[in-house]
């Protein structure tokens, strides 16, 4: 058997489709233009990457975005100080500090700064609150996690049920795609550093998402007969062969364990485009928020 490949470029494309239509036709019904504003402290290359694709897209979505560039010794009150005047700024509807902060900055304080109705990275206190109990809904969920979900669902319509086992604990992918499992009425088990016999755990996953940073980690032995394997990691492995020395691989180990899964995600081009996708999604959402 060898696995379902989940194209996560071109789901994300439609996604990005559709938002491209439904601002155009709050645009055609005079309705203000859904805004962004990203917020990108020091020079962090991969940071820069990042932030640059995020502008892209939302130019190519119809979304106006505002960027703003504070150096790596900006002081913790001016950096507060502008995600104020953005909560106030009536143009801007998604707040995005793109993270990770350098260690002189309280990440914490930042994001409890960012207004909940502008929160589009899902990633303020509350929200992220109300994702982990039971009957609250919060206004915006984390985007790869979101985006982690909607690729299962191409392939597993009904989460209901299924056996979930997350490696990784990250508050940017591992706890929140396990809550989000949780709400899918997924059983959920996190695993980590200190998990004991790792790989017989991950065995029992009919779901199991790879959320490490830790190169090609998971094998073919570890992944159960037909399970569905989500990778999340990117990582940079030398490679002599190729032009620019590298060459980028997941948390798995892709060609042994395509060979075992009934379906998974590639890396490049599965979980990574999906990020950006739900990005426009939640800022749209927060311009309909906006309007009640």
């Amino acid at each position: 058997m060898t696995a379902q490949i989940i194209d996560g470029k071109a789901i994300a494309q439609q996604i990005k489709q559709q938002v491209a239509e439904q601002v155009k036709q709050r645009r055609e019904e005079g309705k203000p233009c859904p805004g962004l504003a990203t917020v990108l402290v020091g020079q962090d290359p991969a940071s820069q990457v990042y932030v640059r694709s995020k502008h892209r897209a939302c130019q190519k979505a119809g979304i106006q975005s505002f960027s703003h560039e504070l150096a790596a010794d900006v002081p913790q009150e001016k950096l507060i100080g502008l995600v104020k005047e953005l909560n106030n700024n009536a143009a801007v509807h998604g707040i995005l500090v793109q993270l990770p902060l350098p260690d002189n900055l309280d990440d914490e304080a930042v994001l409890n700064t960012v207004s909940i109705y502008k929160d589009v990275d899902g990633f303020h206190p509350l929200n992220i609150g109300r994702l982990a109990q039971k009957g609250r809904e919060p206004l915006f969920t984390p985007c790869t996690p979101t985006g982690i979900i909607y690729l299962l669902k191409q392939v597993l319509p009904s989460l209901e049920g299924r056996q979930a086992v997350v490696i990784g604990r990250s508050n940017i992918v591992g706890m929140p795609v396990a809550l989000l499992l949780v709400r899918e009425n997924a059983t959920v088990t996190i695993c980590h550093s200190r998990t004991s016999d790792l790989p017989s755990v991950a065995k029992q996953a009919d779901i199991l998402v790879a959320a490490i940073g830790r190169p090609e980690m998971v094998r073919a032995k570890w992944v159960k007969p037909g399970a569905v394997v989500i990778d999340v990691g990117v990582n940079r492995v030398e490679d002599a062969t190729r032009e620019r020395g590298y060459r980028l691989v997941g948390d798995v180990a892709f060609e042994e364990v395509k060979e075992v899964a009934s379906a998974i995600t590639p890396v490049p081009g599965g979980v990574g485009p999906m990020t950006i996708a739900m990005l426009l999604r939640n800022t749209l959402h927060a311009a309909e928020l906006a309007e009640k």
